[in-house]
């Protein structure tokens, strides 16, 4: 694992430095979206849907785009500019029982790991959380995001789960909840239980549980690649950069033309159409002067 951010847990007085790891990984089977007859990688551009051309990363900002349309743009030094008291900083607020939370706040979980020199005060929260039986709730910046987070004991180790704000869990509002409900016999509610009886266990052990889905995937590929059925892209040439780098020009010149609006009806015409015969007699008459001089 690598540490991800570096700060301090601080409660009263205490300044714990300590280093963030995420504490869960994606083992989905990572797929890409290939071209089906050769293998090629199928590639997204960042572009402009203005001009049309490539932008790299570093004249991309952020905006935020209003009712009406208009975008307010803002930079990353002006985000960088705004007040975040929690910046490198997991500031603890208070201690309630992990029972009062709902599941439904918790969004990200990471390790804590104290540095060298915070070792013994690292221990001695930890300890004294795991004897208290409740758990810390905090406010931290992650990535330029202010959270609410709770602090607790796992495996001898200070875990952080970031919360989402109350404002950003839904409240659920369905028909059903507005109706009167349907009458529910005493009999129904004994078989529910029954049911929920005879699949109870005293504890969660979830090592007996399998992403069968990810298993058959990854066997999939294996005899796919023990049988040869692979297929090697081609190395991308200089020609398809060309053509790319076409399209783009191309792109640009539409959205210039679209940009300066189009041009009159009568210019369209007199650009389109042959030269009268007038004009044509003209170049005729000044090579005949040169010969009468």
């Amino acid at each position: 694992m690598r540490a991800m951010w570096k700060g301090s847990v601080s409660f009263g007085l205490v300044s714990i430095p300590i280093q963030l790891y995420a504490a869960t990984e994606n083992k989905n089977v990572s797929l890409r979206q290939v071209h089906e007859a050769d293998g090629g990688r199928i590639q997204y551009k960042r572009f402009c849907t203005i001009d049309g051309a490539e932008v790299p990363y570093a004249e991309i900002a952020k905006g935020y785009e209003l009712p009406d349309g208009e975008m307010v743009v803002i930079t990353d030094t002006e985000m960088a500019d705004l007040p975040l008291s929690s910046q490198r900083t997991i500031d603890v607020l208070e201690f309630v029982p992990l029972e009062s939370i709902d599941p439904i706040q918790y969004d990200r979980t990471y390790y804590l790991e104290p540095q060298k020199s915070a070792v013994k005060p690292y221990i001695v929260l930890r300890d004294a959380l795991h004897k208290s039986s409740q758990v810390a709730i905090a406010k931290v910046a992650v990535r330029q995001r202010e959270s609410m987070a709770v602090l607790r004991v796992h495996a001898d180790v200070l875990v952080m789960t970031t919360m989402l704000w109350p404002d950003e869990v839904r409240e659920p509002d369905f028909p059903f909840l507005r109706d009167d409900p349907p009458q529910v016999r005493p009999q129904e509610l004994t078989m529910a239980g029954s049911l929920i009886d005879s699949l109870a266990e005293p504890v969660f052990e979830p090592e007996k549980y399998h992403d069968h889905y990810r298993e058959a995937l990854e066997e999939m590929i294996e005899a796919k690649v023990a049988g040869e059925e692979t297929t090697k892209p081609a190395a991308v040439t200089a020609k398809a950069d060309v053509v790319d780098l076409m399209a783009a020009l191309q792109a640009s010149v539409d959205a210039a033309k679209k940009s300066r609006g189009a041009k009159s009806t009568s210019e369209e015409s007199d650009e389109d159409e042959e030269p009268p015969p007038a004009a044509k007699k003209k170049p005729a008459a000044r090579k005949r002067a040169p010969k009468s001089a």
